[in-house]
């Protein structure tokens, strides 16, 4: 029977190692400068290690650096990354609802040279930590941020990839997709109301005249934002979370990853 008396102590050593290995993720609050604007990016990595590892810029949709944003690093850096959500908006700059995201999600699609000016900054905050592997860098990005993340493939960043999930695909400067350095992974809901069959077909177009490396993958039954489990099951509101698309689309990125990586 004394055997019996050890698994209290089994059962207590295997929950200290499940814990230890939760506590491997480390997050930071990041306060960095691009031109004359504070911006407050979040960064997460394992800090299990000290060695030099891909890192993943994170570009925010229209909320912000919010709970989503912050919820997506922690699971690119438990996937091994050094995970950094660069700040579009500025340091305090919140939107409190859909009606201000929009506003300011505008601001930037309106104006391409101060979005591009931003997501630079955020690469450069990125490609500057020492957790991460010169020259291993990819870019991922929802909704406005997918729009984000392309442009910042537009301008020419050196980076090894760029993923977006239901993403804007337009952009008032197609010819600068000549720029574009790496293949691109596009994660679409092919139901999607806002980002409309002609905006794809130009989008597709775009990339074959320049002859960029793409793959597009379109998730039947998936409209917009269908990544984010807060907006609903309501496909008729336009937005609506996709479990098996939000899935698969992740299974996806990690594909990507491991190949651009190796």
């Amino acid at each position: 029977m004394k055997p019996l008396a050890l698994f209290p102590l089994v059962f207590l050593a295997l929950g200290m190692i499940t814990q230890s290995a939760q506590a491997k993720v480390k997050t930071e609050i990041v306060e960095y400068k691009v031109g004359d604007a504070t911006m407050q990016g979040f960064l997460a990595y394992d800090d299990a290690t000290t060695n030099p590892r891909p890192g993943v810029l994170l570009v925010h949709d229209w909320m912000g650096v919010s709970d989503y944003a912050e919820s997506r690093a922690r699971q690119l850096a438990e996937l091994g990354y050094v995970a950094f959500a660069a700040d579009i908006y500025g340091k305090g700059v919140r939107p409190a609802n859909p009606k201000e995201a929009s506003a300011l999600a505008g601001k930037y699609k309106e104006n391409r040279a101060l979005y591009r000016e931003r997501l630079e900054g955020g690469l450069a905050q990125l490609t500057g930590n020492k957790l991460v592997a010169p020259g291993k860098v990819a870019v991922i990005g929802y909704c406005f941020g997918g729009t984000g993340a392309l442009e910042l493939g537009r301008d020419g960043a050196a980076v090894k990839g760029i993923v977006t999930f239901h993403g804007g695909l337009s952009t008032p400067t197609p010819q600068d997709a000549t720029h574009i350095k790496c293949p691109l992974l596009i994660l679409h809901g092919a139901d999607d109301p806002f980002v409309k069959p002609d905006e794809v077909a130009a989008f597709k177009k775009e990339m074959d005249d320049a002859h960029v490396k793409y793959t597009f993958i379109a998730y039947p039954g998936a409209v917009h934002s269908f990544t984010r489990p807060d907006a609903g099951n309501d496909n008729s509101k336009g937005a609506a979370y996709n479990e098996a698309a939000d899935k698969k689309s992740w299974e996806e990125m990690k594909k990507f990853f491991d190949k651009i990586f190796a």
